[in-house]
């Protein structure tokens, strides 16, 4: 299964389109792409049942009038970890964390596929990375059980500036990575079941003219999905819909000689196997 967030309103993949939940199940769920998750049991079995056919109201041309909004865009809750990729901690100068290094992004960060970002004065990088979105809410979780809180996974980018990120002498890591729009998530939600393994897909980052500037699998990460996810529900409950960032592999660039950023023009398209591609464009302020 595979949801979106299309014109504002939650839509699920129908072969080459995609279908309105709200219309399509007789408003037994409602249009907010965000309520899913507070009902995802009911969901999940409504969807399995559901009979989608050419009667269905169908978004049929995905195209330029389309907007794609954030595919998770209210979550209470996003966390997100530094350091999660030895290769990523060898290029920052940094040891391999012994736990994971927990910052936020604040939700006004969100934007979805296809939007623009605006650049801030700075230096604004990129990190390409799987996004967790929860479906039940845990306390305490096992590593056993982990995988059965989680709804699905999404593709997601942290663009970093990074002189507010490290200004000390604490770093503002929470502030520097949440500018408008410096967190693009979508342009789906996959379901586990789309997956053989969801705790090892390719994942990276590019820019349109086909230079790669990351590339990865999460199978190199630290703390792998049931870890974090064990880890933080031990401190905070993790709610429905919330969103966790797990990480970025090597190729950042602060990590390049010389350092590298982003900059008017550039399109970064972001990608994790099985999920699709992410992309959005830089503008200048």
């Amino acid at each position: 299964m595979r949801l979106a967030n299309i014109n504002g309103r939650l839509a699920l993949r129908a072969g080459d389109g995609f279908v309105d939940v709200a219309s399509t199940s007789g408003e037994r769920f409602g249009p907010d792409p965000q309520s899913v998750y507070t009902s995802w049991p009911e969901f999940t079995a409504w969807a399995r049942e559901a009979t989608l056919d050419g009667d269905t109201p169908e978004i049929t041309e995905v195209g330029a009038d389309v907007v794609w909004g954030p595919a998770v865009p209210a979550p209470r809750q996003i966390f997100a970890i530094g350091l999660n990729y030895r290769d990523h901690a060898r290029e920052s100068g940094i040891a391999v964390p012994e736990e994971p290094p927990v910052f936020t992004k604040f939700p006004t960060s969100l934007t979805g596929h296809g939007q623009d970002v605006v650049l801030p004065e700075g230096s604004v990088d990129w990190e390409a990375e799987l996004v967790v979105v929860m479906g039940r809410a845990c306390r305490h979780a096992t590593r056993e059980t982990a995988w059965q809180h989680v709804a699905g996974l999404t593709v997601g980018q942290d663009l970093s500036e990074r002189r507010l990120q490290l200004t000390g002498p604490v770093p503002q890591f929470s502030l520097g990575k949440s500018y408008p729009g410096f967190a693009p998530v979508g342009p789906e939600v996959v379901t586990l079941d789309e997956f053989d393994d969801p705790d090892d897909l390719e994942l990276g980052c590019r820019l349109e003219d086909g230079e790669i500037l990351q590339k990865g699998r999460t199978s190199n990460m630290v703390f792998d999905v049931p870890e974090l996810i064990v880890r933080l529900s031990a401190v905070c409950p993790l709610l429905p819909g919330d969103l966790i960032f797990t990480g970025t592999p090597a190729g950042v660039g602060a990590g390049r000689t010389p350092q590298r950023f982003l900059a008017p023009g550039d399109v970064l398209v972001t990608w994790v196997e099985g999920i699709g591609t992410l992309t959005n464009r830089m503008v200048s302020a």
